[in-house]
């Protein structure tokens, strides 16, 4: 399996505590390639659909299908930051992210770290 940052896959975030994401959700990969060949784990941003987010925050990353691959229009969390075993990830992504568009959800996790 290669997993390669940028790329969208739907995963089981189950089990969660509190106010983390729940379920099956696209989730983003941030981590850069170089560790994602490793034996480690990915780091991911989680996404939910766009209907369940109305009001835009600077913490948020909207995106349309179009520019995702995905069905839906999708917010990714970026303040939901997760490393995930790459157990929880099926064997093909379902969408990308443009170099673009993955800018600005770096300058957006950075934001929310305070980087």
């Amino acid at each position: 399996m290669s997993i390669k940052r940028g790329e969208i896959y739907f995963v089981d975030l189950n089990p969660v505590k509190g106010k983390e994401q729940a379920g099956n959700r696209p989730v983003l990969v941030l981590s850069i390639d170089s560790i994602n060949k490793l034996p480690l784990v990915a780091t991911v941003v989680v996404g939910t659909k766009g209907d369940n987010i109305t009001h835009d925050y600077p913490t948020n990353i909207r995106v349309p299908p179009a520019d995702s691959g995905l069905l839906l229009e999708t917010v990714f969390l970026c303040f939901q930051i997760r490393s995930l075993d790459f157990k929880r990830f099926p064997e093909k992504p379902s969408g990308n992210l443009s170099d673009k568009l993955m800018a600005k959800v770096e300058y957006t996790v950075r934001y929310c770290l305070g980087l």
